[in-house]
């Protein structure tokens, strides 16, 4: 009777494991937070432009409040739940004094200390990111002669209400040097001045966030430990899947590998799904021998761990394209930049090194002392990954 009612208890975990995570789906897929991107370069000497990346949705809610426009909220609105890219874009053209007046009151590049004056340079266009539209902006920005420029943003407070601690993520390439940095409420500008230490503790702190924040890269790394049945293993596991990320990250960065997001987003949650579900067959098939290693090979791993870290490996190629559009790459960046970029590889992989060292021994400590429960434990966490995965595979399949 005992065991019956353990098992029901865990059966009961599990389904509560799984309930919390369906139930914050729609909010953990799409956030409260938003991120900018800004790309600036110089085409001539007194001549700055800056090509933006922001949200439609939030752009339209935005502007149209802040310029009380409300022809601009019920077209931007409509051209939204409609999904078309162009109408989109033809929704912002059309309202582009009230959308223009609400960025550049919010975004400004200086020279010197005096302003530079910004005009927009072409239409706007939309595109997918992150399984979310959108909105390029590009300004040209005339500037009166200067040894450094200074970039600020305030786009999307949090005295808005719409959404919070928003970042602008800013690259350049400007006075003959090149860096980058993740703006926000508490560092809302930067100057091409600043040093390379700077430049560098920025995007490591920006890697560790976006880990802690990026609910699907820490699922998939849940999943990753949940299936482990060793430390060796997570170790190996954890190895291959930075080896891959870091591959296609650099790859990209550097303009040679592009893939739409609308192939990396579902993969990468398709990617949740199958590790997770990889440890539920398992369970399914081995029962309580789930977690015994079978005849060891190369590095004391048996085939079904082998079979694994493959998995792994090319799903984690994948999970690097996820990590440099979370930078807005999408062009060829120098080599200056690319080991700024590469800072912000090591930030994610410090973080996802902090939640092995302090998740693994606790599920290991379960696993010695109390078996059966390790075994409930692991599946339970694995079952809620799987689904979490999955409403995600199909959200983003069919582009929700």
């Amino acid at each position: 009777m005992f065991h019956a009612a353990r098992r029901r208890l865990c059966a009961v975990v599990a389904a509560a494991a799984v309930a919390v995570l369906l139930s914050a789906a729609p909010v953990l897929a799409h956030g409260f937070t938003s991120t900018v991107y800004v790309g600036l370069t110089s085409p001539g000497t007194g001549h700055v432009r800056s090509a933006l990346a922001l949200e439609y949705d939030l752009l339209v809610v935005s502007a149209a409040d802040a310029q009380h426009d409300e022809p601009l909220f019920r077209d931007g609105t409509a051209a939204f739940e409609s999904g078309d890219t162009a109408r989109q874009a033809a929704a912002l053209d059309a309202h582009a004094a009230s959308v223009l007046a609400y960025v550049t009151a919010r975004y400004a590049v200086t020279a010197g200390g005096e302003a530079c004056p910004p005009a927009r340079d072409g239409g706007f266009t939309v595109e997918q990111r992150d399984g979310v539209p959108y909105a390029l902006l590009v300004l040209d920005h005339r500037c009166p002669a200067a040894e450094a420029h200074e970039v600020r943003s305030g786009l999307f407070p949090d005295t808005e209400e719409y959404v919070r601690d928003t970042k602008t993520v800013v690259t350049y390439e400007l006075d003959l040097t090149s860096g980058g940095a993740a703006l926000d409420a508490r560092r809302p500008s930067l100057s091409t001045r600043q040093s390379w230490a700077e430049r560098f503790g920025e995007f490591f702190v920006l890697g560790a966030e976006h880990l802690l924040t990026g609910l699907d890269h820490l699922l998939f790394l849940l999943a990753l430990i949940a299936g482990s049945r060793r430390l060796r293993e997570i170790v190996l596991a954890a190895t291959t899947f930075t080896l891959a990320h870091s591959v296609t990250f650099v790859l990209a960065a550097l303009g040679l590998v592009e893939v739409p997001a609308s192939f990396v987003e579902p993969v990468i949650a398709l990617s949740i799904a199958v590790v997770a579900g990889w440890h539920l067959w398992r369970l399914w098939r081995r029962r309580s021998q789930a977690t015994d290693l079978g005849r060891a090979g190369h590095l004391s791993l048996d085939r079904a761990g082998w079979t694994r870290l493959a998995v792994v490996f090319c799903f984690g190629l994948v999970h690097g394209l996820g990590f440099a559009a979370a930078l807005g790459i999408d062009q060829p960046l120098s080599w200056t930049l690319l080991w700024s970029l590469v800072v912000f590889n090591v930030g994610i992989e410090a973080v996802q090194l902090a939640i092995i060292v302090v998740v693994f021994p606790l599920l290991a400590v379960v696993r010695r002392r109390r078996p059966v429960a390790g075994l409930w434990t692991t599946g339970a966490i694995a079952a809620g990954v799987s689904v979490m995965g999955l409403v995600w595979f199909a959200q983003r399949l069919l582009g929700g």
